[in-house]
């Protein structure tokens, strides 16, 4: 096992080293990070077991690399050492998963402990993880498919729904009882990767794992039932038809069955109560739009329902112990501050054409600052805005590289699939897990658009050095093209762009600057001489010469002589 120590004080992560006995807890590697940034990338390089982490850092608060972990690697457990003894840190941490907050100057007894525990904690959940993987094939023979899919039609297929209910019915899946019922969504989060490998990413046998969770509350009495939506990957909807309007406890318990087990609290969106089947799609369409506008800077708010007639503005929100649709008003207030892309999209345009480190990194702060100012954002919104920036970075490279921006554009958007955004839909939200994005994004967007502009500087050069050599011979706008594998367009835009002259131009004056150093000596007639530059006419010749210099090689010569 490995632990990391992360602090800006090198005596403080000395000291740590020093008090805690490492060896006895199973650790033989200890490295170390001086803020949350580095701490990142030796997390994703190193995968310790335990971060012992200081709050108050220069670069990468703890605040910062806490929410990080929480969303990218929950199966860390991390320990608070800190000089602050404050509740909202304490808060935090705990809200996170962290095993201890410690205090300043350090307790050797007590960080011990905590590191006791957090070793212990890890060791439980990798047994969890493989006495779940021994079962997998156990459990993969248990899915109840035939009901799952009966369940699935009530939403998908409304002219069989009301004879799969009945159905249902006759197999006790469903109570006959009742004529009405909620439709509950349970959106799982795909990004969730360390969560994932305790169930040895086999996703099938984790949403196995959750249905059977919420089952025990709901199919005890029974009030409901859980099941996987076979429409949409990672989707488990509930039906509870048991007090339909009072749901907000029973995700309450739910979720603290969800944490016991998995460590993870769920957000649920649901549909307005109605009967059964006729109201289930549009209850089914109801919860996905109130998960996709839940307020993302509320994590402790787990349930989330639209009002009856919902605006695009009115999202309300509402949490554990809370009334359906509490704190709607204020967000409705707040979602009206969203910013749009193009609030930032100049900002960012500047900063990438500048090429400058520094300027991406504020046009990436400015945009994360603007955002979350607001006090209100959404899966929805996040999802428009990495559209929005997507659309943007395509547009860019068009209007930047012209013939070479296709070939740029592919190559973004594979680069982007290996650093790609984090997921709109998760149940976890880190506004700096976007700030990197964003800046990965702008960075690689600068360097495709250097190299390619170098790379054409390239090109052009290598033309006008080939002319240089072969001017004397004929040489024509498709021949370059075709020797160095561009469109005859693209010659003569750059031809234009550089020289401010087209391509031929370019090609005549310098054949005319050659015929002009010949004309000093007196051995060579003026037709030898249009030879030897490239034209084969003589009187063409004379005809570009006198455009050009505003009199003819004949003058031009007497002139030299006189």
């Amino acid at each position: 096992m490995r632990a990391l120590i992360v602090d800006d004080e090198a005596r403080v992560r000395r000291a740590v080293r020093l008090l805690v006995d490492w060896k006895a807890h199973g650790i033989e590697e200890v490295e170390e990070a001086e803020n949350g940034t580095v701490a990142i990338d030796l997390i994703r390089q190193v995968k310790p077991v335990i971060v012992i982490m200081d709050m108050m850092m220069p670069s990468g608060s703890g605040l910062e690399l806490m929410a990080w972990v929480s969303e990218y690697a929950g199966n860390i457990k991390f320990i608070v050492v800190s000089g602050h003894d404050d509740f909202d840190f304490v808060r935090n941490t705990v809200r996170h998963g962290g095993i201890d907050y410690i205090l300043k100057p350090i307790d050797k007894d007590a960080i011990n402990v905590a590191v006791s525990k957090a070793v212990a904690a890890w060791q439980r959940e990798e047994t969890d993880r493989m006495e779940y993987h021994r079962k997998n094939v156990q459990l993969n023979e248990l899915k109840p498919i035939y009901g799952e899919k009966l369940l699935t039609s009530l939403i998908d297929d409304p002219f069989n729904a009301a004879a799969n209910l009945r159905r249902l019915q006759a197999d006790g899946v469903i109570s006959p009882d009742f004529a009405e019922a909620r439709l509950l969504l349970l959106q799982t989060d795909g990004g969730d990767i360390p969560l994932l490998n305790r169930f040895g990413n086999d996703s099938e046998l984790l949403h196995f794992a959750m249905i059977n969770i919420c089952n025990e509350f709901l199919r005890t009495k029974p009030i409901g039932v859980a099941f996987k939506y076979w429409g949409v990957p990672g989707e488990i909807i509930l039906l509870v038809w048991e007090n339909p309007d009072q749901v907000s406890e029973l995700i309450a318990d739910m979720n603290e069955g969800l944490f016991h087990t998995l460590q993870r609290r769920m957000h649920f969106g649901i549909g307005t109560t109605g009967t059964l089947p006729e109201s289930l799609p549009e209850q089914y369409a109801e919860a996905q739009a109130a998960l996709r506008r839940r307020n993302l800077l509320i994590p402790e708010a787990y349930v989330h329902a639209l009002k009856a007639a919902p605006s695009p503005a009115e999202i309300p929100v509402s949490g554990p112990g809370n009334s359906l649709g509490q704190k709607g008003s204020a967000l409705q207030r707040q979602s009206s501050q969203v910013l749009s892309f193009r609030h930032v999209q100049e900002d960012w345009k500047m900063a990438v054409m500048s090429g400058r480190r520094e300027a991406i990194t504020m046009a990436s702060q400015k945009w994360i600052d603007d955002l979350g100012r607001g006090g209100f954002i959404t899966p929805e919104l996040l999802e428009t805005w990495k559209r929005d920036a997507l659309a943007f970075c395509t547009q860019l490279l068009r209007e930047t590289l012209s013939d070479e921006a296709d070939k740029a554009i592919t190559r973004l958007a594979a680069e982007d699939q290996d650093y790609p955004a984090p997921h709109t839909s998760g149940y976890s939200f880190s506004l700096y897990a976007w700030r990197d994005w964003s800046l990965h994004l702008m960075d690689r967007l600068t360097d495709i658009i250097a190299e390619c502009r170098a790379k054409e500087s390239r090109t052009i050069g290598d033309i006008v050095g080939y002319i240089e050599q072969h001017y004397a011979e004929e040489v024509t706008l498709q021949d370059i093209a075709s020797r160095f594998y561009v469109s005859r367009e693209y010659v003569s835009r750059k031809f234009k762009q550089d020289f401010g002259i087209n391509f031929s131009d370019f090609l005549a004056h310098y054949r005319i600057d050659k015929s002009k150093q010949l004309m000093h000596n007196p051995h060579l007639t003026i037709t030898q001489i249009a030879e030897l530059v490239g034209f084969n006419d003589v009187k063409y010749f004379s005809k570009v010469f006198k455009k050009q210099e505003g009199l003819s090689p004949k003058m031009y010569r007497s002139k030299l002589e006189a």
